[in-house]
């Protein structure tokens, strides 16, 4: 067992999502690896209104119960998987909110993200990276950006193609490093 901690936040709540098989899978090909331990946190578990907090996050002051769950939550964890749809060229508004409920619990912390999407998702990561950067959250290179025409059966059955599987690996291997490196800073 690993003492580091990471989490795959699953940023779609809409009816019929395919993004929970997706998180499922990533959960499954990070349950293979020895390195950390992962989690899955589902969005639908922390129903976060439209950010309702008066004072900026950056503040570390939360006045909404939901705020302070949501924030205790995250700072369990050395990194985070964010697994995202694309939804108008960027990431979806649920997940979007879920970040900007925090700073500091994101700060000096490792992310990597697996989009889903008509176009592999890629526009929703590209976002993500740069709210990440601001956040002071440490990206990776490797990203996994699944077609819903080429790894979903009817655009709806997860079946993701075998390349992914040597991708998830860089992917994962990444996100530990860093996360691993990243302790020391926080410390």
């Amino acid at each position: 067992m690993s003492d580091l901690k990471l989490a795959i936040i699953l940023g779609s709540t809409r009816p019929g999502r395919n993004g929970e098989a997706v998180a499922n899978w990533v959960l499954a090909k990070a349950k293979e690896r020895a390195n950390a331990d992962y989690e899955l946190i589902d969005l639908l578990d922390y129903p976060l209104p439209h950010l309702d907090e008066g004072v900026p996050a950056s503040r570390g002051t939360y006045a909404g119960e939901h705020t302070k769950a949501w924030s205790a939550k995250i700072k369990e964890f050395d990194g985070y998987v964010f697994v995202t749809p694309e939804y108008n060229h960027s990431t979806s508004g649920v997940l979007k909110n879920a970040i900007d409920y925090l700073y500091a619990e994101w700060n000096n912390k490792a992310a990597a993200f697996v989009s889903y999407g008509s176009l592999g998702g890629t526009r929703a990561i590209e976002h993500l990276r740069a709210i990440s950067s601001e956040l002071q959250l440490a990206h990776v290179r490797q990203q996994l950006s699944l077609s819903l025409l080429t790894d979903f059966e009817n655009f709806s059955v997860f079946k993701p193609s075998a390349i992914h599987d040597h991708a998830a690996s860089v992917l994962f291997g990444q996100l530990e490093s860093w996360a691993g490196a990243l302790k020391s800073v926080r410390s």
